[in-house]
């Protein structure tokens, strides 16, 4: 089976690209420069490709592939951004009906727990979705678009649900590279939000291994929650790494309010 990896280069995709490695699995993985990355292994062949500007046949840049595990996504962390339905969703299903339309016959495409919205609670990957940000209504638009494609043009189709991930690489605006950050200055305070919010929470190397066995399962699941399905709070976690790293650091709640673009407690139920 030949697997193709669009956004290899991120904070899910590093990761990806070297659960693959682990598996001794050879794939392509596009990047938009011209010197790419190092990569984990000999087994990552990297082609330069832009879903802006993609070439006159982008199944023939992949190495045409079986399977595409399309984690690329322009436009984060900034959710309330316009560029997401306005430049990037148009692009996207164009890139990705193009690959359809060429023959691609698996494709696992990323989406987000922000597709459903201010709904609190557990939530079920057939719940409805009620996007309030740019970020989540153009990822709910793509898997639609995706979804009516299919009926035309008929593939194997997964969209994956991310929801809270953690782990080495990751922005440094997230929580817990902002705390590492912290301890690293040598400050005996960490400020931040209440921390009673209720999360689905995992380590990207757990994201990456699932979906690593999506893409090779090439399974045609719909939508799905890629989660733990058990919440958290916010202050829960951040006490556990605290804890696990043995860091003398005291926490300063209430320092920063709550995000209005999410419910205070919501988690997934995964399959």
């Amino acid at each position: 089976m030949k697997i193709a990896v669009t956004g290899g280069s991120g904070f899910v995709g590093r990761h990806v690209l070297a659960e693959f490695a682990s598996r001794g699995i050879d794939i392509v993985a596009t990047t938009r420069h011209k010197s790419p990355r190092s990569t984990p292994s000999a087994t990552v062949r990297w082609v330069t490709l832009d879903l802006a500007q993609p070439p006159a046949s982008s199944m023939a840049a992949l190495g045409h592939p079986d399977v595409l595990l399309h984690l690329a996504w322009n436009g984060l962390p900034h959710y309330r951004s316009l560029h997401h339905f306005e430049t990037e969703l148009p692009l996207q299903y164009r890139f990705l009906a193009g690959l359809v339309r060429e023959g691609l016959g698996g494709l696992i495409t990323t989406g987000t727990c922000l597709e459903y919205g201010m709904q609190s609670g557990p939530l079920a990957d057939t719940a409805q979705t009620l996007p309030t940000t740019p970020y989540g209504f153009g990822k709910d638009a793509l898997r639609k678009q995706l979804q009516l494609l299919k009926e035309a043009h008929p593939f194997a189709f997964t969209w994956a649900r991310l929801f809270y991930m953690h782990g080495a690489g990751q922005a440094g605006t997230s929580l817990l590279p902002m705390l590492e950050s912290t301890v690293a200055q040598g400050k005996d305070t960490f400020d931040m939000s209440g921390g009673e919010q209720l999360r689905d929470y995992l380590p990207v190397a757990e994201v990456a291994r699932r979906l690593v066995d999506l893409a090779i399962g090439r399974r045609d699941l719909g939508p799905i929650n890629l989660c733990s399905g058990k919440p958290i709070s916010v202050r829960s976690l951040v006490e556990g790494w605290i804890r696990e790293r043995g860091w003398n650091i005291e926490l300063r709640l209430g320092q920063f309010p709550y995000p209005d673009y999410e419910p205070m407690a919501f988690w997934g139920i995964g399959r």
